[in-house]
């Protein structure tokens, strides 16, 4: 084993983050949380996957301690903050991974700057707002409507962690995800519900040539594993696996098999591209 420092903190110059690393310098593994998220929602990985890399999990902008974004919060100037941060850790590539909402922001970073992507990884998440046919204005105004009444996020953390989680989640592991989304304020919620609405990712999936493995939750409701099956059927040579007795708060609720997965699929990524430096072929 590796030793690998204890989660730290970081207040950079435009974003905040946590991170673990090993003794000896890895490439980022860069982790996005979901809507209702914020850097602590991946403690499982901070301190499973650091043996191995440099495992950063962001506060997304206007989320946590991070600076709203001094642009309209879409998934074009999400994608480009996605680059920024790169940029700001001094990583030339990334291992990108992302859950729900963050599933969806990678999809666009990955397909937006695909020379910074060196393997990608999706979540619990989807090509599309409304698959099933679920209307964005009814959606918006049902999540809109306690924050008009004045509550913050961690008011009604518990009700709406409740409706996401699969039946087998360990207490220690939701109640991590409830401090999670008690950092969230209301105006970036707010900001972040009108950009997810607007999610439609088809046209760009089959633009994406990072290595990509998509996971799913058997019993995740939110988004059930025909999305992740539709994203994968999207972007050539997609893997997409399945967790049993898992639901939508997948890092968490399967940690193990999570980081195992998302190790091995590094690994290849890393495999092949070497190949390809060897050979000159396209990576």
């Amino acid at each position: 084993m590796r030793p690998v420092a204890q989660p730290l903190d970081v207040s950079g110059q435009r974003f905040a983050w946590r991170e673990t690393s090993p003794a000896e310098p890895r490439e980022v593994l860069l982790l996005l949380h979901g809507l209702g998220g914020s850097r602590v929602s991946w403690e499982p990985q901070l301190t499973g996957l650091g043996e191995w890399h440099r495992v950063v999990a962001w506060d997304m902008p206007g989320y946590g301690a991070s600076p709203p974004l001094d642009v309209p919060t879409t998934f074009a100037a999400l994608a480009d903050s996605v680059r920024d941060l790169a940029d700001e850790l001094g990583a030339e590539r990334v291992h990108l991974v992302g859950i729900s909402f963050g599933g969806m922001i990678a999809q666009y970073a990955a397909a937006a700057h695909p020379a910074r992507i060196a393997s990608l990884v999706l979540l619990a998440t989807s090509p599309k707002f409304g698959l099933d046919g679920t209307q964005p204005d009814e959606w918006r105004a049902a999540r809109l409507a306690p924050l008009d009444a004045g509550h913050e996020p961690a008011d009604f953390a518990d009700r709406v962690l409740a409706s996401l989680a699969g039946p087998h989640i360990d207490p220690a592991a939701l109640d991590g995800q409830r401090q999670a989304m008690a950092r969230v304020g209301g105006s970036a919620l707010r900001r972040s519900i009108e950009c997810l609405v607007t999610h439609d990712s088809r046209a760009v999936l089959p633009t994406i040539v990072a290595p990509t493995l998509c996971m799913v939750g058997e019993l995740d409701t939110e988004t059930p594993p025909a999305y992740a099956m539709a994203v994968a059927d999207l972007i050539a040579g997609a893997r997409l696996v399945v967790i049993e007795g898992a639901g939508h708060l997948l890092n968490v609720e399967a940690p193990d098999a999570v980081n195992a997965a998302i190790i091995d699929h590094i690994r290849s990524a890393e495999h092949r591209s070497a190949q390809g430096r060897t050979t000159g072929a396209p990576t």
